[in-house]
């Protein structure tokens, strides 16, 4: 319940919620109505989840690949590098993965969250050494206020053969499957990406940018006060890209041109968008856009998962590429490590947290 009192202890909530290992699933499955008081958002925050005009909204824009290996690639390469420049998110068809393989690979994560909260609980974990864990907002303890959702992790490069021994079995074998998928249609866009930038095609990959892949299957139950909070509040991914794919519930909004916009689930696409990172390597030519996701306000959980393509070599220097440094365009940012990247990136709350501004020369 929504407490005003003054002295109001955060932190018994926190270790309360923490220590039952249940997570927000937990808080719905004991008939919570109404949402704990370290899950509500303050007004500013909330100010802007109703839409302030009667003007349509814009879409982001939905690529075919169908035609990626025939004389429809120059135009392929065009419209990937438009909408990365342009919106940072768009929506990618007929790229070969099956509707079945889409559809098992949610089916899995949802099957994941919704076991037993005693299954569950013997997963929960802040620690990622086995390369598997499952909690309640990765920011929980750094927050002002949590999110309305829940997420199990795994991290799939570099490639390690023991992980899958700690993945559980109820999802094991959808998560491998959806990897793989991951990995060529990964590749296939990172050539894309590449080119539009005016580089050899596969340059990207020669980075090991697809080695470092991390992915979360994020659970979205009903939430009884959805106004109050949110499911995922505004940020920036920090990586290269992002390969994601959600379900048919909707909630996910990008910020574009100063305004919220949807991203309408499309049957069968998958979302593609710019991380940090390659805003950051692009020399600012591509754009990594805050995004945020809704609470759920139906009793139908939503369920998505987002694979990050993180470069797999963490003490490497990365910056403005080479190529992409002209005397009239000069390095925007500096030269740093992964590994500090990333470690500026878990130092902060995940709200409106972008890395690109602390690496800005």
């Amino acid at each position: 319940m929504v407490n005003s009192n003054e002295d109001y202890d955060r932190s018994d909530d926190l270790k309360r919620f923490e220590e039952s290992k249940t997570g927000v699933k937990g808080l719905v499955d004991a008939g919570h109505n109404t949402i704990p008081r370290i899950f509500v958002h303050p007004s500013e925050a909330l100010s802007d989840l109703k839409p302030v005009s009667d003007t349509p909204p814009e879409s982001i824009p939905v690529i075919d690949l169908s035609g990626f290996s025939s004389d429809r690639h120059a135009a392929l390469v065009d419209q990937v590098s438009r909408a990365a420049r342009e919106y940072g998110f768009f929506q990618i068809v007929n790229h070969g993965i099956p509707q079945a393989k889409l559809d098992r690979t949610i089916t899995a994560v949802k099957a994941f969250h919704e076991q037993p909260a005693e299954a569950r609980a013997g997963f929960y974990t802040r620690e990622s050494g086995t390369g598997f864990s499952y909690m309640s907002n990765v920011d929980l303890l750094q927050s002002k206020a949590a999110s309305w959702r829940d997420t199990m992790t795994v991290r799939l490069g570099p490639a390690d053969p023991s992980l899958w021994e700690h993945v559980p079995e109820i999802c094991r074998d959808a998560v491998a499957e959806w990897d793989r998928e991951v990995v060529r249609l990964g590749g296939l866009v990172l050539d894309l990406v590449g080119e539009g930038l005016g580089l050899s095609a596969r340059r990207l990959r020669e980075l090991s940018c697809l080695e470092g892949r991390i992915m979360v299957g994020h659970y979205y139950p009903y939430c009884p006060q959805p106004d109050l909070t949110l499911g995922l509040r505004s940020h920036a991914d920090p990586g290269l890209l992002t390969v994601l794919l959600q379900d048919h519930m909707g909630g996910l909004q990008i910020k574009h041109r100063e305004v919220w916009v949807d991203v309408k689930p499309v049957p069968g696409a998958v979302v593609i968008n710019v991380g940090d990172l390659l805003q950051i390597m692009s020399n600012d030519i591509y754009k990594s856009v805050d995004h945020r996701v809704l609470a759920n306000s139906c009793q139908e959980p939503r369920v998505s998962i987002a694979v990050f393509l993180n470069p797999g070599k963490r003490e490497e220097l990365y910056g403005p590429l080479p190529e992409l440094i002209l005397p009239e365009k000069p390095a925007l940012y500096q030269r740093f490590t992964f590994s500090e990247f990333m470690r500026r990136f878990f130092t902060k709350e995940l709200d409106n947290k972008s890395l690109k501004n602390y690496f800005k020369i």
